[in-house]
């Protein structure tokens, strides 16, 4: 985030202009102090990396016996383990942007982040079809890490979407993934409205949908060669 600071207030130096794109430095760097705090709620790569080293090693064995699915068991700790540090993390945004006046809506604040927890559950959903392809190559890590890097783009964490040519903007606007960053914190620091928060919604159902049929064909197919072969 200091970073990020850093180089935006460059940037204004630079250019020699108040605003950017029709927003001052204050909303930009209000963006990051925001998007530097939801990036970290919606990444998973750590529960990623253990729910693939579970069908790697064959400890999948002792999960498939419980009485809950392979993923509820993740998602259920994923969202404990989310909501306890994002509510302690929580407060350092909310001090930084009170005490230095950056613009922000607080009263948009339990929309954002609820439209952030639906978000998550399309991110698990995601890294249960990855772990589905660890039924079939080894080395599976690498997509974790290609998946987070194209995430990064894709959802604003780099930089606001609205910076980008209107028919990219449009493309990406209209994807999940911007509801990953972009969308809940552009609605707290004033740069989207409610029908964005509300087509973020609907995209995140449609991508839930999607990766969950992918992953239920990944691990139809895994789990028929897993039982045939063994760990």
């Amino acid at each position: 985030m200091l970073i990020e600071f850093t180089l935006w207030f460059a940037i204004f130096r630079g250019v020699h202009q108040l605003s950017i794109g029709g927003y001052a430095r204050e909303y930009y760097l209000s963006y990051v102090l925001w998007a530097a705090f939801v990036a970290r709620i919606t990444s998973s790569w750590m529960y990623e990396f253990k729910m693939i080293e579970e069908v790697d090693s064959g400890s999948i064995n002792g999960l498939l016996v419980r009485p809950m699915t392979f993923y509820e068991y993740y998602l259920s700790q994923l969202l404990g383990y989310k909501l306890i540090t994002s509510v302690l993390s929580l407060i350092f945004p909310i001090t930084v942007a009170y005490l230095w006046h950056l613009p922000t809506d607080f009263s948009r604040l339990p929309l954002a982040l609820l439209l952030v927890t639906y978000f998550l559950i399309l991110v698990h959903t995601i890294s249960y079809c990855v772990t589905g392809v660890a039924f079939f190559i080894n080395k599976v890590h690498s997509l974790t890490v290609a998946k987070n890097l194209g995430l990064w783009l894709l959802s604003g964490e780099l930089f606001p979407l609205d910076l980008l040519p209107p028919f990219w903007r449009h493309i990406l606007l209209n994807l999940p993934f911007s509801s990953a960053v972009y969308v809940p914190v552009g609605f707290v620091t004033g740069r989207v409205g409610i029908s964005d928060v509300l087509q973020g919604f609907y995209s995140v159902t449609l991508g839930i949908v999607f990766f969950a049929l992918l992953g239920n064909l990944l691990w139809t197919k895994g789990m028929r060669d897993y039982t045939g072969t063994g760990a």
